[in-house]
């Protein structure tokens, strides 16, 4: 039995389907979400009742784009009893607690993932590591069913493929383009360039401004502070944005968002595993992890701001001393110059 078969056979048994995004979601993880419904929904499955939704927000101003324009219907996980759903899926995340905000009681049976991380056990797990997107796998499960696949979610799997990976030549494998061909002919071009033409918010150029301003380099390795904002996914475009200084080849970019820092790295060095680095040096804090070339993660504020109270100021100084000084330490770097 072909994987794909393997998944069909766990849906016909659910009357109800929760798909699960990951925290602040992503092109890959919405448009894996898509594709999953069209599974889920098709003659072979034939589930009833689907729900799609997301712990965090979404701040992305093309995040925000791509869920307008594709009429994507998703709903905060606040607004979803998903424990009364007979299956929940988790797509582009494997496991409870780790960057998504659905209570740890709650099990998936179906996880489909491209990221590293331990084992998993559900009725249905494909996680491929070696694979550079979600989305190719799932626009693999779509060939071998030899389901048509609509304008919108074809827009949708393309639109990801090049978010996260081809853009950028993120280390995409064949797969990547493999899966942008198979979708290309279906997929609305004219929805695609309104995607890539949507704008900053005000609140992301002021975070990318004060990333530039707050920058520190060692090296070959930058390190910014955005400081204090609304706009999550500023980070990870901080980090893009910096990776463009002449001589730089590894940023971590953070801030203090709801009172937890959160952290956006990216990489074009191969020798550098930015999911290692962060685990190294911010592992015993909070929750981290990601690929060689990017990764994230999200350090509880209080264990840096014991010592200074009240004092704002005082605050966002030492987690800057503190944050830039481990970054340095896990890259060995602690003895470079820095500018």
């Amino acid at each position: 039995m072909s994987r794909a078969a393997a998944l069909v056979s766990v849906l016909e048994a659910c009357d109800s389907l929760a798909i699960v995004c990951h925290d602040n979601p992503d092109p890959d993880t919405l448009a894996s979400a898509l594709a999953l419904q069209e599974i889920a929904t098709s003659s072979e499955a034939d589930v009833s009742n689907i729900a799609i939704t997301y712990g965090g927000s979404i701040s992305h101003q093309q995040n925000r784009a791509f869920v307008n324009l594709l009429d994507i219907d998703v709903e905060p996980i606040g607004a979803v009893p998903v424990d009364t759903f007979d299956c929940i899926a988790f797509v582009d995340h494997s496991k409870q607690g780790v960057n998504t905000s659905l209570t740890t009681e709650l099990e998936p049976s179906i996880v489909v993932d491209h990221h590293p991380g331990p084992p998993v056990d559900a009725a249905f797990a494909d996680v491929r590591t070696d694979y550079g997107a979600t989305v190719t796998i799932f626009v693999e499960y779509l060939q071998e069913l030899e389901l048509a696949i609509p304008s919108r979610l074809a827009t949708a799997l393309l639109f990801a493929l090049h978010r996260e990976r081809l853009d950028y030549l993120r280390e995409p494998t064949i797969r990547e383009y493999e899966a942008a061909l198979a979708v290309y002919r279906d997929a609305n071009l004219e929805t695609l360039e309104r995607l890539y033409g949507s704008a900053f918010s005000p609140g992301t150029i002021d975070a990318i401004g004060r990333a530039i301003v707050n920058r520190k380099q060692r090296g070959s390795s930058m390190i910014a502070s955005v400081g204090r904002t609304t706009e999550t996914d500023a980070l990870p475009q901080a980090a893009e944005y910096l990776l463009n200084v002449e001589g730089v080849d590894t940023v971590l970019a953070y801030g203090i968002i709801d009172g937890t820092i959160r952290l956006s790295a990216r990489s074009l060095d191969p020798r550098v595993n930015v999911g290692q680095l962060l685990g190294t040096a911010f592992g015993d804090l909070g929750s981290v992890g990601g690929h060689n070339d990017m990764a994230g993660g999200r350090l509880e504020l209080g264990l840096f701001g014991d010592d200074v109270g009240d004092d704002d100021e005082a605050l966002l100084s030492l987690v800057d001393t503190r944050v830039r000084q481990r970054f340095f330490d896990a890259l060995n770097l602690d003895g470079a110059s820095s500018t």
